[in-house]
């Protein structure tokens, strides 16, 4: 495998998580899931950071930017009409 094609896999990766960067700790924590070994790119390119930055030199992750939706005031409750309650005279 190729740099370029280290490089490449790393940026599809980050993008497909919706992060624009990742520190090494967390690109460990996905285990077996990621392309490319952290040990490897780090023999590649000598450190995390260089390998970040040939990221964003040659491959720029682009996250989509999700709006947050408006919020839907629910319409008041209607208030009930009072019940009438019929009162029956129980003395005769």
């Amino acid at each position: 495998m190729t740099k370029d094609m280290m490089v490449k896999a790393l940026s599809d990766f980050m993008a497909s998580k919706g992060v624009k960067t990742m520190d090494l700790a967390t690109y460990k924590k996905f285990g077996n899931d990621v392309p490319v070994k952290d040990f490897m790119l780090r023999r590649a390119f000598g450190s995390w950071n260089r390998v970040l930055s040939v990221v964003d030199k040659r491959y720029p992750v682009q996250v989509a930017v999700v709006k947050p939706k408006a919020k839907v005031e629910k319409p008041a409750p209607k208030k009930k009409a009072p019940v009438k309650k019929e009162v029956k005279d129980v003395k005769k």
